[in-house]
This record gives C-alpha cells, structure tokens and sequence, in this order.
C-alpha cells in the first residue's frame, strides 16, 4: 500500500530526527572530557615553543581532553601574569603555568590555586618554587641536576678535570650546571668556569687562553649553542678535536655536526615535547582519576600505552624525582643522533 503524502513527509521527519539525534550522541561522546589552559612566557616570536603546542595537541588527543595556549605576545611578565588571573576567572579544570618570575606572578598564580584549581608548572622556575605555589609538581630540567648528570658521564668517562664555558654568566641560574658537572667530578666549579660573554670571537679567543693556561684540562662543557660553535673553533685551530671530552647543553647544527664526527661526546636536551604532553597527561589524570598522589599519577602515566608509545617514537626518556617528573636530562648522542634531526622543530 502506497504511503499518502503526509504520511511520508511524518516519516521523513521521524527519520531525519532520528539521524539527528544519532549525530548529537556521536559529538557527545566525543566530547573532551575536560579542559585545560597552559600559559607560557614565551612571546610570539619564540619558534622554540612550536614543539610543546605540539606536544599540547598530541596529549590532547590521546587523553581526551582539550588544552588552550596562552602567551604575552611580546614575552611581557606582566601581560602572563593577566592571562593566569583570567584562567583563574573562567574556571578551568587544570591550569599550567611557566614560573618566568616566581615574584611577579605567585600572587596571580595563587588565585588559581586558590579557587582548588590543579595547577602544573613547567619549564623555568625551580621544584621549590613550584611547590611553594601549591603546583602537583614540576615538569621540568632542574639545572644543577643536568650538570651533574652530564659530569657523571665524563667521570665515568675517566674525566677530573673540566672547563665551564658559561656565557650566562649575569644568570646565576646558570653557575648550577657548572657546579652539578664539578660536583660529579669532584673539582672546584668556580676555578674551572670563565664568563665567556657571547660575542662567539671573545668566546674563542677565552676558551683558548684558558686551554693553552690550563693544558691538562680534561673535559669542556658549554652552555649553549653560541658558545659550543666557538668553542669548536678554538679546539680545531689548537689540534684537541676529537682529543679532549666536550659536551654541551642545548643543539644546533653546529653540535649535530660535531657529535657525528666525534668531536662533541653529547648534547644535554631538556627535551621539550615533555613539557607539554606530560602536564595535560597529567591533569588529564587527576581529572579521571580524583587523585593529586604524584606517585599514583606516576605510574598511571607510565603505564599508559599511547605515553609509551610516543616516548619510543620520539626517543624520548623523562626522568623522576620523588614529586617531580623532569624532562630532563636527556642526551643526544650518535646513536640517537638521526632521530633527534629527523623530528627537530616538530617534536624534538
């Protein structure tokens, strides 16, 4: 029996709403589950922090969750101090934040954790600072603990003696990677480092008085790539290429070049793409979980397969503290040099 035309225009309808309907339920269910702000210092022209919005994006995928990225657009503490009280006002489920000054922004940083907000810190600041702020932890590279991570790979390397080429010398910060490798060595850090500058001709010209002042000294470390690539210079023109321990913290073109041929035993990487999957995993966490236990969230993290997973792609390897989970130190050497260019930029 043929359908009259009202009859078929009803069921047309029923059916469209029932597709509707259908389609509402699929975009429920794939909804975030919750959703999160990270806060940085960094202004827009810094293409350092390309990595972490990646590493946001990709957290957010695998945890279900959505994660907005806030920043100064000309690196302005006191616009990111703003942008946190603003976090704090709209009431998001967890908020992460860089501890760019620790005096400027605790009062605005306070007002989240004052409304019972989960707060995660990452990248500048120290633990400390970050557990005065009420954070669950900080995802980080504590400065010390990479000197001496590194200076424990020279020891071991039969290292006992070293030169510190600190061309960020005004950042006292700095003198903790001098005095972590120093330590691990067992030497004085502050006879061992000169304030190179960062003009790459006077760094050449220092490291070399110093080498040709010091000819036992066993080990190099710079503190970045300008003084890596003109302490490379200097090593080249005096013949000890290949001959004294170098290592360097940070990478470049420069230090891939040298690592390849043997001249820079390894770079130290504080491994960026960490810092921003591991917070949104981690509040991701809290969040599903009803828990702010680091040592429970730990091994939640750990244990979760797509975690594991991007690690082993990325050649990535976090280490941990008894709160804390650092991004670093993590070392780039030859054998995992190709891996470290092949994703540099994206997620590296």
């Amino acid at each position: 029996m043929r359908l009259s035309k009202g009859k078929a225009t009803l069921r047309v309808l029923v059916a469209a709403l029932t597709l509707a309907t259908g389609f509402g339920a699929a975009s429920a269910a794939r909804a975030a589950d919750a959703h999160f702000v990270l806060i940085s210092h960094a202004p827009d022209s810094d293409s350092w922090w390309n990595t972490i919005k990646n590493a946001i994006k990709q957290a957010d995928e695998d945890f279900n969750v959505e994660t907005d990225y806030r920043n100064p657009p000309n690196g302005d503490i006191a616009d990111m101090a703003r942008l946190v009280e603003q976090a704090a006002a709209r009431n998001y489920d967890g908020v992460i934040v860089t501890i760019a000054d620790f005096d400027v922004l605790k009062s605005s940083i306070n007002k989240v954790t004052a409304k019972k907000i989960p707060l995660v810190t990452i990248n500048s600041g120290t633990e400390e600072q970050s557990a005065q702020l009420g954070a669950i932890m900080h995802v980080g590279q504590p400065e010390y603990v990479a000197g001496k991570a590194a200076g424990e790979k020279a020891k071991a390397a039969g290292v006992k003696s070293f030169l510190c080429v600190n061309h960020l010398a005004t950042n006292t910060v700095s003198f903790d990677r001098c005095r972590g490798f120093a330590e691990a060595i067992g030497v004085d850090y502050k006879s061992s480092t000169i304030d190179s500058g960062q003009d790459p001709t006077e760094i050449q010209s220092k490291v070399s008085a110093y080498l040709r002042n010091h000819p036992n000294t066993g080990a190099i470390l710079t503190l970045g790539p300008t003084p890596a690539s003109a302490t490379l210079k200097a090593v080249e023109q005096m013949g000890l290429a290949g001959k004294i321990y170098f290592c360097t913290f940070d990478f470049s073109d420069d230090i891939a070049k040298a690592i390849q041929n043997g001249t820079i035993q390894f770079a130290i990487d504080q491994q960026p793409y960490l810092q921003g999957y591991i917070p949104v995993a981690v509040l991701a966490i809290v969040k599903k979980e009803h828990t702010t236990d680091p040592v429970k969230i730990r091994q939640i993290l750990e244990a979760n397969p797509k975690f594991k997973a991007r690690l082993a792609t990325y050649g990535l390897a976090p280490s941990y503290g008894p709160k804390n989970i650092r991004s670093g130190p993590g070392f780039i050497t030859k054998e995992n040099l190709d891996k470290v260019i092949k994703y540099a930029g994206q997620y590296r």
